[in-house]
């Protein structure tokens, strides 16, 4: 473990990696579906240690008493009882009864603060199930910073918690689309729906990420704490825990419903009209269960195929939309120019209702584990300075590229692409520039057969090589080869139902 001594900070890209190479080795000892409940426990438990650590420390350093639970209260820091610090639990990594200790800090954490009840991932006996194997796991984990304020604003527990999710997924044989939102895509997002007060909904929250920027936007812009109002939803029990985790952290309160739920198909809040609506519904997601759905409410543009779930996931955030709602949403680049099973057919039909308000097309390699090119729409109803007309930003050739396989947004492209968006609110104009943002009516985009590609209509000048690398060009004909063969098979279904009802006749 000489490479586990060596202090990994957790801003740099790469510890992820390291950290789930040696999780994996607990499979020797268990299933997936049961050592990641122990992996993500240790994460979760390291990252309230380090918090609760900073502020101990702080209070040491003042010369007040660091066991005051007012002081860690007042830092929004849960309070870590003596036997659940890290600190105690490496003294003991090569205890046999390392596991028994792990799981009694679990029970601590949850006994002293009520919030987490029921919350953390864990069950009585998993960790001493681990083995030996535990003792490697905690002095890595030991090496990363997860938990001072620092890595707190830079919601690396949820970024750690994507990667294992990811990696869990794929050992258990299954991928479900979802991708954790990178920070500087729920900046853009934030920026440009301004949600300064009013119902905010996520339909498929996550780790919470939409919510916590859109209480910092309110903070930054000098509006008041809880102005405003959160609802969320999540199907993934795991994750479901950790938006919850995430939210208390920061004393955000929030209705995520009684119990994760699949949101397309029960819906916790069916008569919530949102003011704001967030979110970043899974990409491309096939056997959604569209059986179960074929005569929803919902579907007002049309049915969506049972080969992709994108144009459920609109019609769900357009069905929650209130009066004067808006919604900025993330979609795979294919939702902006498929025509397979209907889907160009409903997009028209939702171009034509008038609700469509902006398309922004978004560099590549942004999104943590998926080469999957992704677009932002934005949603509005009462457009009456924009009635009839889109906006269109290209924002494919922005961006920096922070190592090999990973870029991001920067400030400046952040204020860029939301000042445009932000001007064409307000004036109903823009000052077109080639390459980057024009606007076009919807005459315009019905002779494109609806496509809303942003190349399109502001005569995009980045070079095809530069927007969108050549894994990521590979990865998006990928999926389109995957919706064809999708709709083939659907087809085929129809066509042997017909036949066979034709030879019984």
């Amino acid at each position: 473990m000489a490479e586990a001594r060596r202090t990994i900070i957790g801003g740099d890209l790469g510890f992820e990696r390291t950290l789930f190479r040696v999780a994996d080795k607990l499979r020797s000892n268990m299933d997936a579906a049961e050592y990641k409940h122990v992996v993500l426990g240790l994460v979760f438990l390291k990252y309230v240690s380090d918090a609760f650590a900073e502020v101990h420390a702080r209070q040491t350093a003042a010369g007040l008493d660091p066991e005051d639970r007012a002081a860690y209260r007042a830092a929004r820091v849960f309070w870590v009882p003596r036997a659940a610090r890290w600190a105690g639990l490496l003294a003991h990594v090569n205890s046999e009864d390392l596991g028994r200790r792990v799981d009694a800090a679990m029970a601590a954490i949850e006994r002293d603060n009520p919030a987490l009840a029921g919350v953390l991932p864990r069950d009585e006996g998993r960790a001493a199930r681990a083995g030996a194997r535990l003792g490697e796991l905690v002095e890595l984990i030991g090496t990363i910073g997860l938990g001072s304020e620092a890595q707190r604003s830079k919601d690396i527990l949820g970024r750690v918690y994507e990667y294992f999710l990811s990696e869990f997924a794929l050992a258990e044989g299954r991928k479900g689309g979802q991708f954790y939102t990178p920070r500087s895509v729920v900046r853009l997002l934030v920026e440009m729906l301004a949600p300064y007060g009013g119902r905010v909904y996520d339909p498929c929250c996550g780790s919470g990420g939409m919510f916590i920027q859109s209480e910092q936007f309110v903070a930054s812009h000098g509006g008041r704490a809880g102005a405003i109002q959160i609802y969320g939803q999540e199907s993934n029990p795991t994750t479901w825990r950790l938006a919850r985790m995430n939210l208390v952290i920061r004393g955000i309160e929030a209705d995520l419903g009684p119990a994760p739920a699949d949101t397309l198909h029960r819906d916790l809040h069916p008569s919530l009209k949102a003011d704001f609506i967030i979110a970043n519904p899974p990409f491309n997601a096939r056997d959604w269960g569209s059986e179960r759905l074929l005569d929803d409410e919902r579907w007002v543009y049309g049915a969506p195929p049972a080969s992709n779930a994108n144009f459920a996931w609109v019609q769900h955030i357009i069905k929650h939309m209130g009066e004067a709602g808006r919604a900025g949403f993330v979609l795979a680049n294919g939702a902006m120019s498929s025509n397979l099973s209907g889907e160009g057919e409903i997009r028209g039909n939702i171009i034509e209702g008038d609700l469509v308000d902006c398309v922004v097309g978004l560099p590549g390699q942004l999104f943590y584990s998926t080469q999957i090119p992704a677009c932002i729409w934005l949603l509005a109803r009462g457009r009456e300075n924009r009635r009839g007309r889109v906006l269109f930003i290209e924002a494919r050739g922005l961006g920096r590229r922070i190592d090999r396989s990973q870029r991001e947004l920067t400030e400046a492209d952040i204020g860029r692409i939301s000042g445009a968006y932000h001007a064409w609110r307000e004036h109903g104009e823009v000052a077109a520039e080639p390459g980057f943002c024009a606007a076009a009516t919807v005459a315009e985009i019905q002779a494109n057969q609806y496509v809303l590609t942003p190349g399109r209509y502001v005569g995009s000048d980045v070079a095809e090589s530069e927007a969108a690398p050549p894994t990521e060009r590979l990865a998006e004909l990928a999926a389109r080869l995957e919706d064809q063969f999708a709709a083939a098979a659907e087809l085929e279904a129809k066509i042997r139902s017909t036949l066979a009802g034709v030879l019984r006749g």
